[in-house]
């Protein structure tokens, strides 16, 4: 079950399956991006904010960029935690830093700093945030002031 940790960071349990790894039962680098993907997705989701009501509205989300750095590799059958906390935010955009750890002790497998942007769902422009979604970012980005 997902949930809420004390940094502010959302944690996402993820089971690595047959069909996430190579022939030696390695998770394929590709597979990271998907985790990553589906912990953003349940943190809007576990915070009140249905993305499908944005699709009727012409709103779509895109990663505009990633860096992205591979520790340790996840395994056939490795329990991990997949990790999204909103760092940063603008007018279109809004930044992630997120981690997969393998779950039983915690140890840093994958790193990324992601940038997402708002669109046009219909022409794929840059488009505000919607209001729903700038005030989750106000209330969930950590100020350093």
């Amino acid at each position: 079950m997902a949930e809420r940790q004390s940094n502010g960071a959302f944690e996402l349990p993820i089971r690595v399956y047959i069909e996430d790894t190579d022939a030696g039962g390695i998770v394929f680098h590709a597979k990271y991006l998907h985790y990553m993907e589906r912990a953003r997705t349940e943190w809007v989701r576990s915070c009140g904010v249905g993305l499908r009501a944005g699709l009727a509205d012409n709103i779509s989300y895109v990663v505009q960029r990633m860096n992205i750095h591979y520790s340790v590799p996840a395994r056939l059958d490795d329990q991990l935690l997949v990790t999204a906390e909103p760092v940063a935010f603008g007018r279109v955009w809004m930044d992630f830093k997120q981690r997969v750890l393998r779950a039983d002790d915690r140890a840093l497998l994958c790193e990324a700093d992601v940038r997402v942007a708002c669109v046009a769902l219909d022409s794929g422009r840059p488009r505000r945030l919607p209001e729903n979604m700038q005030a989750l970012l106000v209330n969930n980005v950590q100020t350093t002031e």
